[in-house]
């Protein structure tokens, strides 16, 4: 008679590293399957750690997707690069994403030094749709090898999916036995409340003119179900630093702070599965991005 085998469940803790724009929160969202964490095309989009679960089978896999690595202009900014590199500390292994080609940033070159001490590291090459030759490809996984900082070297598309399928294959060797952190049906650990306020940021980034997005802030003050009916109230506050940017985001006869209401409640009602009442104010907090107060305020931990 055939004995009954346990089968012994790990995890895979992985952060996702690398320069603005790379593609970490794509490549995220492609492997979780879910909208985890905000795209646009604006640099500096992710501004704190967002976790990312994915259960297969025994195997949970975990992905902390960072903001991007820069040189530091602001408070905030050197908030968000201090937890990028705080997060290659509490994994089992790095992704770091790079560019199909052009020369390595200093911010890069400071990021895979630390490497060298941090543990292991797989390197991606991220958009390789974009690439029109094996040729160059092949060039820039020699460069990146030469580093002698990866184990690995593996070509994706977080935008059609090439290759994302084999980093599951590549990041499991690193995995450790014990019990799954999340529940198997998870994809992530951020409340729904700063899900929220994240989708209404990224309607900010898309709609706005370049110099206003990266000046605003948006926390949720009210997040309320109705006892009586399938509906979510939601208050949120969206927070700038200047008078006229204040001005800009509400729009002639608050058109665009509607624009960007109407296209964040309708992501709002795909993600709570529910109606929602979302309502959007604009407050004035004048340099709170270098302000450690409104900065610990407005949700911003410290690493």
């Amino acid at each position: 008679m055939a004995k009954n085998r346990t089968i012994e469940t790990q995890s895979v803790f992985a952060a996702l590293v690398g320069r603005p724009n790379v593609g970490k929160s794509s490549l995220t969202n492609r492997l979780v399957g879910e909208k985890v964490a905000i795209v646009t095309q604006k640099p500096q989009t992710t501004r704190s750690r967002i976790t990312g679960v994915i259960t297969r089978g025994p195997v949970q896999y975990v992905l902390l997707d960072t903001p991007g690595i820069h040189a530091p202009r602001s408070k905030l900014d050197a908030r968000m690069t201090q937890t990028a590199a705080a997060s290659v500390q509490d994994v089992d292994v790095t992704l770091m994403l790079f560019e199909p080609a052009g020369d390595l940033t200093e911010s890069e070159q400071r990021m895979v030094e630390a490497l060298r001490k941090a543990g292991p590291a797989v390197a991606v090459i991220n958009k390789v749709d974009t690439l029109r030759s094996f040729a160059a490809l092949e060039a820039r996984r020699q460069f990146l090898s030469a580093l002698g900082v990866f184990d690995t070297v593996l070509p994706v598309s977080a935008l059609d999916g090439t290759g994302c399928e084999a980093l599951f294959e590549v990041l499991r060797p690193y995995g450790h036995p014990g019990p799954h952190y999340f529940d198997d049906d998870a994809f992530t650990d951020m409340p729904e409340k700063e899900l929220v306020a994240e989708l209404v940021r990224e309607k900010a980034l898309l709609f706005l003119r370049d110099e206003i997005p990266h000046g605003i802030a948006v926390t949720v003050t009210r997040f309320k179900e109705r006892a009586d009916k399938d509906l979510v109230d939601i208050d949120v506050e969206i927070s700038c630093e200047r008078k006229s940017h204040k001005g800009m985001i509400i729009g002639k006869g608050g058109q665009m702070l509607k624009k960007i209401a109407t296209a964040a409640r309708l992501d709002c009602e795909s993600l709570l599965d529910t109606k929602v009442n979302l309502q959007c104010w604009v407050k004035v907090r004048e340099a709170w991005r270098d302000n450690e107060h409104l900065l610990d305020e407005l949700g911003f931990a410290k690493p």
